[in-house]
């Protein structure tokens, strides 16, 4: 397979175009592409800086400049090098022009305003942070989210996912030996979400995070029929409390992370109507 380089070059943090590149490049089977970033690329001197580097390692380049200055200084130096450069939210942002009715500001790195909507979710990171592991329960009803499930069930990593979207959420992990205190059995504002995972695999990951803090693995925490029975434990507790379910077996992350998102707008666009998926698992 031939290597491509690949150019990244923003007028902000690049955030956007490596999440674009990243998403377009998981199209294709383990493509041998080496990277180079150029993030707050906002003036001529700046960009003429990084010439040399398109022309020592030609290949695509991807971009996002708003200046219409150093944008077509950018695609001339790219013309005169023969490489392909592509202005990856052009059609986007053209198609809410004609919808919105009005032009784009052409401002560089707006989605990074400290604004209200920043604040929050600096806030809900904190509270987050804060409401791990079942710890601050008396804090809960502040919650947008709760996540329920057993130990090693992916709730502190999607937790902290969504929170970085704005969600304040509280996790907890179901013990048979230790049931979690009342007060979760009484909130009102947050979506309360269990997630659950197939046994063997929770077996697996749970040895596996043993072995990383290098500890012995004979011990009921990955014994496959207590497993078995904390997962059947934690699952009849979301039956019994209408709880939606979500089975992260196969799931990353964000792809959790989507689906509770999913939930909550479910939830908003239907007040009253939270916890009808709690028969069955997502």
């Amino acid at each position: 397979m031939q290597r491509m380089h690949l150019h990244l070059v923003s007028d902000s943090t690049g955030e956007t175009l490596e999440m674009i590149a990243k998403a377009a490049l998981a199209q294709f089977d383990n493509p041998d592409v080496v990277r180079h970033f150029w993030p707050m690329v906002r003036s001529r001197q700046h960009l003429d800086r990084i010439v040399p580097s398109l022309a020592a390692s030609p290949g695509l380049v991807l971009f996002t400049l708003v200046n219409p200055e150093t944008r077509a200084r950018l695609e001339e130096h790219c013309r005169q090098l023969g490489l392909p450069a592509v202005p990856v939210l052009d059609a986007v942002t053209a198609a809410l022009e004609v919808q919105l009715g009005e032009e784009a500001h052409g401002k560089p790195g707006r989605q990074h305003l400290m604004d209200d909507a920043y604040f929050r979710r600096v806030e809900a990171i904190h509270y987050t942070i804060a409401h791990d592991d079942g710890v601050g329960w008396e804090d809960w009803e502040e919650a947008d989210i709760l996540l329920a499930g057993v130990s090693r069930s992916s709730k502190t990593p999607t937790s902290i996912y969504l929170a970085n979207r704005g969600y304040k959420v509280a996790n907890i992990p179901l013990i048979m030996e230790s049931p979690p205190p009342p007060a979760l059995f009484g909130l009102r504002r947050p979506l309360v979400v269990g997630l659950t995972t197939a046994p063997e695999r929770l077996v697996q990951v749970r040895r596996n995070r043993l072995l990383s803090l290098n500890e012995g693995t004979e011990t009921s925490y990955v014994d496959s029929e207590k497993v078995r029975e904390e997962v059947q434990f934690a699952r009849r507790m979301f039956a019994d409390n209408g709880w939606p379910v979500i089975d992260v077996t196969r799931r990353s992350i964000e792809e959790t992370a989507a689906a509770v998102m999913r939930i909550m707008q479910e939830r908003t666009d239907r007040p009253g109507e939270g916890g009808e998926d709690g028969e069955g698992a997502i």
